[in-house]
Formats: C-alpha cells, structure tokens, sequence
C-alpha cells in the first residue's frame, strides 16, 4: 500500500487526482479525461479517445432530441470520432449518430439528433467511438428524468455493437 501511495504522489499527489472526481451510478468516483483543444493537430493534448463530455436533452417522453458534446483527438479521415450512440443498460444499441466527417479544427465538438423513443425513467449510455481506436472511456449515464453524468463502462459493455449498423461507409474530410 505504502509503495502504491509513493507511486501515485509521484504522479499526481497521494490522495488526489490530476482530473475532477465525478460519482458513477452505483460505483466510486471516477477521473474524467480532460482536453485541452488546438489548432493543430500536432499540439493538441487529449487524454482518452473520443469521449462524451456533455449530453443535453429537450423534448418530451418518446419524442426527445440528444444533443451530444465529444471530444476526440481527430487527425483527419484516418483517425475521427466517427459516431455517437445511445445504448440501453443492457448494451442494446437504442441509436447511432453516425459522423461523416473529421473535426480536426473543432474540438470539442457538439452534434444533435432526434426525435428519439426514450422514455424519462428509461437509463441509457452515451458514448462515442474513434474510426481506428474503438470506443472512448469516458461515456455519460443517466435518465432524461434525472439527468446525465460521466460514468465509465467496461471494455466489453456492448460488445458487438462495433459492427452493427448503421456504419459510416466514407469519410469527407
């Protein structure tokens, strides 16, 4: 323990952490990677992939609009946030936001879509997926009743899902 402890002061302070603590639903607090955007590409600094950062919802029960904030360290075509997706509790896929283009220049960036049949108890994941990396760490949890925070899932949440269409079939730019 005392070795863990001399580790983790020398990278980020014994008993503290280098990003804000949020509270998962039902878990202990996690860290949320944060970014800092730039106008190149080369310089920016991202930690974690393409990870939601913000979910906003308007409407009402089974008509509601998601609008989705991600930040991901796109480069172009060959490395993007390439969608964003709703998925049940259960790792169903609910829906996919499928993004046709990079966002190289425009970081953090927000996307909206719906009408959307979610009901206001109905608990849904957010998260978004790189074209090359996979899934980000960083996904938002929550109920439109209740609102949504950060949360982080395991590795094989929704496995297959990856594959299920729709998919984006081309990158613009």
């Amino acid at each position: 323990m005392l070795t863990a402890c001399v580790v983790a002061l020398a990278l980020t302070g014994c008993g503290r952490s280098s990003t804000p603590p949020v509270t998962r639903s039902g878990g202990p607090p996690t860290a949320v990677p944060t970014s800092v955007p730039s106008a190149t590409p080369a310089s920016r600094t991202l930690v974690g992939d393409a990870d939601v950062i913000q979910v906003s919802v308007s409407g009402g029960p089974g008509d509601y609009s998601f609008t989705v904030t991600v930040a991901s360290p796109d480069f172009g075509c060959s490395s993007f946030a390439d969608w964003w997706e709703l998925v049940s509790e259960d790792g169903e896929l609910i829906y996919r936001r499928v993004l046709l283009h990079s966002h190289v220049d425009e970081q953090p960036f927000t996307r909206s879509d719906g009408p959307l049949n979610i009901q206001p108890n109905e608990t849904v994941i957010i998260r978004a997926h790189m074209s090359d990396k996979g899934y980000g760490r960083t996904v938002m949890r929550g109920t439109t009743a209740s609102d949504f925070s950060a949360a982080e899932v395991s590795s094989n949440f929704g496995a297959g899902l990856e594959t299920q269409v729709p998919l984006p079939t081309d990158c613009a730019f």
